[in-house]
């Protein structure tokens, strides 16, 4: 791997969680902790570090893959595309899995709560996506 894409990945990877991390205490702790309180999404503390570490994975899994995903010439539209379809499997899988797993009261209000939320959480990971990998085009995999 050339010491460029592996500087790219490096930042994407800890891009996520520095993105995301701050992004949920705020929406989820402080913003609309009575919502979600509300909706049954807390039972006792959250614990954050097992938090931390579950963004830290998933960033580290994204930026992996990320350079192989080969949709959009431009950075910035390669990035939106490659977050809109994690984001979308993430809701399928974070919030979908939810509400059809526990009885959440309100499940629509709460679909929509965390349906922005990803959007917003995607969304500012794809600026950062479309940043880092600026300029990198389309790139080519060759198996190791």
């Amino acid at each position: 791997m050339r010491p460029d894409m592996l500087k790219q990945q490096i930042l994407a990877a800890a891009a996520y969680p520095l993105i995301v991390f701050p992004l949920a205490i705020i929406w989820h702790l402080v913003l609309f902790k009575d919502r979600y309180m509300s909706f049954g999404y807390f039972e006792g503390e959250p614990n954050i570090a097992v938090g931390l570490a579950s963004m830290g994975i998933q960033g580290a899994v994204l930026a992996a893959i990320y350079p192989m995903f080969r949709f959009g010439r431009s950075g910035l539209r390669r990035a939106v595309t490659f977050a809109a379809l994690l984001g979308l499997f993430f809701w399928t899988s974070h919030v979908l899995a939810l509400v059809a797993k526990q009885n959440v009261p309100q499940a629509g209000s709460f679909i929509l709560m965390e349906t922005l939320y990803l959007c917003l959480q995607f969304g500012l990971f794809a600026l950062a996506l479309g940043l880092i990998f600026r300029g990198a085009g389309r790139p080519s995999v060759t198996p190791a």
